[in-house]
């Protein structure tokens, strides 16, 4: 009896552990509800253009390129590209990222306070082609 309830405390700690890097890595679904904060400003479709650039494919694109768009200033010569790290410090505070890393003013205003806001959208960012 003692050992299966060793096993079962076991399979319990094992069921956790491997739940934890899915929610470390965030839901695509609710990153979909969190981006509704981001449609007024920016698309999710090839080529469209709001105020911000479209972010269909983003994740891996190098920032301040995204084609048709003109506007952007302040990653304008931008050295790096979007993964998810970037942009989950940008997504914190995105006039200190910019101005960190750029020397450079973004016109982005929205800030994802919540880890687990941002690591939704990003996994949403990444089901965009």
């Amino acid at each position: 009896m003692k050992n299966i309830k060793i096993l079962l405390l076991l399979f319990g700690a094992i069921q956790v552990l491997g739940a934890t890097p899915a929610i470390a890595g965030g839901d695509a679904v609710r990153g979909k509800k969190v981006f509704n904060k981001c449609k007024a400003c920016h698309s999710i479709k090839v080529g469209k253009h709001k105020i911000g650039p479209s972010l269909a494919g983003v994740i891996g694109r190098k920032a301040g390129t995204a084609k048709g768009f003109k506007r952007y200033k302040g990653l304008r010569g931008a050295d790096w590209a979007w993964d998810e790290a970037t942009l989950d410090e940008y997504l914190t505070n995105p006039k200190l990222f910019v101005k960190s890393r750029n020397k450079r003013k973004s016109s982005m205003i929205l800030k994802l306070k919540k880890k687990r806001d941002r690591d939704n959208v990003i996994a949403y960012l990444k089901t965009l082609k």
